[in-house]
């Protein structure tokens, strides 16, 4: 542990409430440790132009319960060029940044594999609503992102519920349907749509007029805006023109990247956030951290982005040549799992909505 002097600690990507909580917990870690930190604003932008500032424990006080990042984040082009990566690798050596704890999605993630593979160790940490991280069970702002999007399927039922409507709702998750699925459950929606299984349109047809047959009123859809943004105005036209029920489209988009983090978040991020640190002063780098069964563990990167790819659908050739027949039933598995939850999660609301 005496190798590291100094790390830094950034947020990249699409914000995700927890983010501070995880900041929070990285620099407190590394300060119990006897490791200065500094923080460096707008991801890897501010790590190209300095954008840099040393905390302490004092700077992250009262920044568990915000929503989005202290530490902002940005899009950064320039850092996939090599000149790009360079100038990020000079400003660590001026500040005598021996180590950076990443926050963010896969982006991030790739980032960091860059950096250390030019000298400078990173750690990531999965923080993205979408809960598109395959190697983890639970990533940092799902649940509040959850949260958030069911208080408003709440709210838009109870106008359903007055005028006799649908509501066709489209949540965000980019190509993944956690968001969408799990909300849609929980919401007692009559039905969901999700890119990662096949769409029957007539079933969900169907299932609205046998509802209204037995006297229902409201009527609430969630699809996953992997399906398109055309999808969700398409099928509310659908479902109003063969059913006669009446029906609006609503697209939540990104209100439900803020607010206030859940207990879940919170505990999630901060423990993640001191694993990470904890892990990094050991010696490990280019690592993901990950929740599977409850329980903090930790793979390497490149295997998280290949399990990724695996999952969803993306693979390219040459993508698992480097990997074991051990490495790949595992990720094999993982998948399995995912898409095997998944899917019973939206059997359970064709079967029990009505």
């Amino acid at each position: 542990m005496n190798k590291f002097k100094k790390i830094g600690v950034l947020t990249s990507g699409g914000d995700a409430p927890g983010m501070n909580a995880a900041v929070r917990a990285v620099t407190r870690t590394a300060l119990a440790h006897g490791v200065e930190v500094v923080a460096i604003y707008r991801g890897y932008s501010g790590l190209i132009q300095n954008d840099v500032k040393a905390i302490n424990v004092r700077d992250v006080s009262n920044v568990l319960n915000k929503g989005g990042t202290v530490l902002y984040s940005d899009r950064c082009p320039e850092f996939k060029t090599e000149v790009g990566m360079q100038k990020a690798i000079a400003t660590c050596r001026e500040l005598g940044i021996d180590g950076i704890v990443a926050i963010g999605g896969d982006g991030t993630f790739r980032g960091a594999t860059d950096l250390t593979l030019r000298g400078i160790p990173c750690i990531g940490i999965p923080a993205t609503i979408d809960n598109d991280i395959t190697s983890t069970d639970n990533t940092i702002g799902f649940d509040t992102a959850m949260n958030t999007t069911l208080n408003m399927i709440d709210c838009l039922r109870d106008t359903c519920e007055s005028h006799a409507r649908c509501n066709v709702i489209e949540v965000m998750g980019r190509n993944a349907g956690d968001l969408a699925a799990y909300t849609a459950l929980a919401s007692g929606a009559t039905a969901v749509v999700i890119a990662e299984l096949p769409v029957d349109e007539e079933k969900i047809l169907t299932k609205i007029r046998t509802s209204r047959a037995l006297g229902k009123r409201n009527f609430i859809v969630v699809v996953s805006e992997g399906m398109g943004t055309d999808f969700g105005p398409a099928l509310t036209e659908r479902i109003e023109k063969e059913t006669g029920v009446e029906a609006r489209f609503a697209r939540f988009a990104h209100v439900v990247r803020g607010g206030t983090p859940t207990l879940r978040d919170r505990m999630l991020a901060t423990r993640m956030g001191e694993y990470a640190v904890e892990r990094l002063l050991e010696g490990l780098s280019n690592i993901v951290i990950c929740e599977r069964a409850g329980e903090l563990t930790y793979t390497d990167i490149g295997f998280a982005l290949i399990v990724d790819r695996m999952y969803k659908d993306k693979l390219k050739d040459g993508d698992l040549d480097t990997f074991t027949k051990e490495q790949l039933e595992e990720m094999k598995e993982i998948c399995e799992k995912k898409k095997s939850l998944i899917t019973r999660i939206c059997a359970s609301v064709d079967k029990i909505s009505l």
